[in-house]
């Protein structure tokens, strides 16, 4: 088992934290998920037991000599049992508040942590220490009779608690001998008792993640992993706005001492696209809602022209990278980046991403808001782009930041722009606007077709005219651009197989890149794999692959971006929204079907 990353998300959909597996926060920006870390342990180099490291609140229990954790069922709750060498335990609960309250969902900037004695007495020591200024320092405090503000960088958070604020601000230890609550949040009163309070929300939270959860169309196989897969990728959307970012954290490298080092808190078009397409698969239409909100706030804004591949959770589309001097990063394996130079890039395939987000809206009638005329025609711009562009260099949808070529991947996205216009055209009984998108989609086909197959190698290329293979290939057939048993497809599939697998594992792509050779697997392309084993009838391996990527899972049931495939360590940013996007499709498509149990 991969232990660095092995870490548990809670959250709300408007703040999140990661806690590891002795019940720390190590992890957590306040007040959105791309501010300054409060708690910044994870990037902060140190070791446990972290004495003298700052951006961290845990409960140390004297004498531990078990720890157990393990979520609430079907919720984000997180529950940590500890006892000591006498046998005493105490459980500490973990979550952000989530419910229905005076018509609409309450989700506060803020984190509930309640310590219950179990049996016996256990003594133990609160450790409170929120950071500023990216690490640079422990956030300045004040303090009254039941409450803590500290001054962090970009807002001033209070703790609310009944347990004494001297024993947490001289860090005392003492005999927890009852249930303590801390509420820690914005900077507001708290008129209420606290214990009763926290008490209240943690039922209402439960509450709200077990409906949710039952809503949801799981497959009969896997459903647990898939659950948890499901609540994660909800917790990676900024309900506020709609956004949904890639991953919780920035700068875990995607392999020791590689450089490679990004920020994941935005929101990639690319990602969302493939966030909400695997959430729709299990019927979740309220994330869909609130992502075409986003998308059309974005649309808006192009006015017709240039859509960067990414932006932040409130829209903001300059995310000039930068350093952070004062965190080493993870495992002490810098740099520590802030912001993502990918926004500047052209990234064509992003505009069939808007499109085929956006599709569903004009045939689901399950929707509040489904998708109009109006809807339609604001899109047709998004479209005549990918039309323009679907033969022009880009940076591809793996961002190589030193040299762009026509991306087969990108110009299959632009094909799929025209030809879902066309659908929608069909739908909508625009006959006159259906046969000009239509006309359109078989002109980029036919570049494809032209370009992008190799006849010399006898199998597409991941650029036109080139040799190189790419496992974006792979989704030739989900974006319905060729059958699966095309002979086309499955050389393609044969090559990828030969030229990207290393052990059950999959590259992105084998050539050097600006940071050198790849040296460990993108975990969405082993899914993909995955995808086209099934459907070339190699049922068997294909579940047992799939069986192999489950048991890479951390404790939280969760993986990373990348994974190594001499050792299987976790690498890249944590949870990771494509990972968990593969786990939900792979099993739906593995599955056994519901029927076989009535």
């Amino acid at each position: 088992m991969p232990q660095n990353l092995d870490l548990f998300p809670i959250g709300n959909c408007s703040v999140s934290a990661l806690i590891d597996r002795d019940g720390r926060f190590v992890w957590g920006c306040m007040p959105r998920i791309d501010s300054d870390p409060v708690f910044s342990t994870l990037l902060g180099g140190l070791e446990p037991p972290f004495e003298g490291g700052k951006g961290l609140w845990d409960v140390v229990v004297d004498g531990a000599v078990k720890i157990e954790q393990a979520y609430l069922r079907n919720t984000p709750i997180l529950r940590t049992v500890v006892t000591d060498a006498d046998g005493a335990s105490l459980e500490i609960i973990d979550f952000a508040p989530r419910f229905q309250q005076f018509g609409r969902i309450y989700r506060p900037t803020a984190f509930i942590r309640l310590v219950r004695p179990i049996s016996g007495v256990c003594r133990a020591t609160i450790r409170l220490r929120p950071t500023a200024n990216w690490g640079g320092r422990l956030a300045e405090h004040t303090n009254g009779s039941n409450h803590i503000r500290y001054l962090c960088s970009d807002m001033t958070v209070r703790l609310t608690t009944d347990c004494p604020v001297s024993h947490i601000l001289e860090e005392r230890t003492f005999r927890v001998e009852r249930t303590l609550a801390m509420f820690l949040g914005a900077d507001e009163g708290f008129d209420a008792d606290v214990g009763a309070t926290c008490a209240r929300m943690l039922q209402q939270t439960e509450d709200y993640w077990l409906n949710w959860v039952r809503g949801l169309a799981v497959p009969l196989d896997w459903q647990s992993a898939v659950i948890r897969a499901a609540i994660t990728l909800k917790l990676c959307m900024h309900e506020e706005t709609g956004a949904i970012v890639a991953a919780m954290t920035t700068s875990i490298p995607e392999h020791a001492n590689s450089g490679r080092n990004w920020d994941y808190r935005y929101c990639w078009l690319r990602d969302a696209y493939y966030v909400v397409q695997a959430l729709n698969r299990l019927g979740a239409a309220d994330i869909l809602e609130n992502y075409l909100s986003y998308l059309r706030n974005i649309v808006d804004r192009a006015g017709g022209g240039h859509i960067q591949p990414l932006f932040g959770v409130g829209y903001e589309p300059a995310l000039v990278e930068r350093f952070a001097p004062d965190l080493p990063g993870y495992r002490g394996m810098g740099p520590v980046r802030i912001g993502n130079q990918a926004f500047e890039h052209q990234q064509h395939d992003v505009y069939g991403q808007i499109i085929l987000s956006s599709t569903q809206a004009f045939f689901d009638e399950r929707l509040l808001r489904p998708a109009t005329v109006d809807d339609f025609k604001a899109l047709e711009p998004v479209g005549e782009r990918a039309f323009q562009l679907h033969d022009q260099p880009d940076a591809s949808l793996w961002e190589f930041r030193g040299r762009a070529n026509v991306h087969t991947y990108s110009s299959v996205m632009c094909w799929a722009a025209c030809d879902r216009l066309g659908n929608v055209a069909e739908k909508l009984g625009l006959a006159d606007r259906a046969k000009f998108w239509n006309d359109r989609a078989a002109k980029v086909r036919e570049a494809i077709d032209t370009h992008a197959w190799n006849e010399t190698l006898g199998r597409f290329a991941a650029t036109f005219g080139g040799e190189e293979l790419d496992a974006s290939l792979l989704q030739l057939v989900d974006l319905r651009f060729i059958a699966a048993d095309d002979p086309r497809n499955k050389a393609t599939v044969a090559a990828i197989e030969a030229g990207l697998r290393k052990g059950s594992y999959l590259l992105r792509y084998a050539l050097p890149d600006d940071f050198g050779t790849p040296q460990t697997a993108f975990n969405i392309c082993t899914f993909w794999l995955v995808e086209a084993l099934y459907l070339e009838g190699r049922v068997e391996e294909a579940r047992a692959l799939f069986q192999e990527m489950l048991d890479r899972r951390t404790s939280a049931g969760l993986l990373s971006e990348d994974i190594g495939f001499e050792d299987g360590e976790l690498w890249g940013n944590y949870p990771q929204t494509y990972s968990l996007v593969g786990l939900i499709n792979c099993a739906a498509l593995l599955s056994r079907p519901w029927t076989s149990v009535r």
